[in-house]
């Protein structure tokens, strides 16, 4: 049967929506509360995200960045976000669409989103990764780790 409504991409935007609020939620009161922190794992290639080249290459495919206490100047607008992080000590720009997002967890209260990717050589929807809301799935090294950092 066809889905003339698109309840799927309905979905999609719903949940985005979610990460959304949470990013304005943070930003809104001067920081993440609480213990909240999130991983957001997202498509370095994606059409609209704007990183260092060289973070491009150190991550071809999907990087996951972590919101905690370390971050400046974050900026949430209806379709992307934009955070300053630092990697390797130096402060380095990102703006990330929401599309481009495939996976949003906060390990405090055990919450994960994972969102639906189009497959690169079918155009056709599919399910990325699966996800245990209390640890985000990215190998270690694509994980930026700021909890050592207080945020300023």
């Amino acid at each position: 049967m066809t889905d003339y409504i698109g309840y799927e991409a309905l979905t999609q935007a719903a949940m985005r929506g979610v990460v959304r609020e949470a990013l304005r939620r943070a930003k809104t009161n001067g920081g993440v509360p609480g213990d909240h922190h999130f991983y957001i794992s997202f498509r370095t290639r994606a059409p609209g995200v704007k990183i260092a080249d060289h973070l491009v290459q150190r991550f071809p495919e999907e990087m996951t960045i972590v919101i905690q206490h370390q971050y400046w100047d974050l900026d949430v607008q209806d379709g992307h976000f934009e955070i300053v992080l630092k990697f390797a000590g130096v402060p380095q720009h990102l703006s990330i669409p929401l599309a481009a997002i495939t996976r949003f967890v906060d390990p405090s209260v055990n919450f994960g989103l994972t969102f639906e990717t189009r497959g690169r050589d079918t155009g056709v929807l599919a399910p990325a990764e699966d996800i245990a809301p209390e640890a985000p799935k990215a190998p270690a090294e694509t994980v930026v780790n700021l909890d050592a950092y207080r945020r300023k």
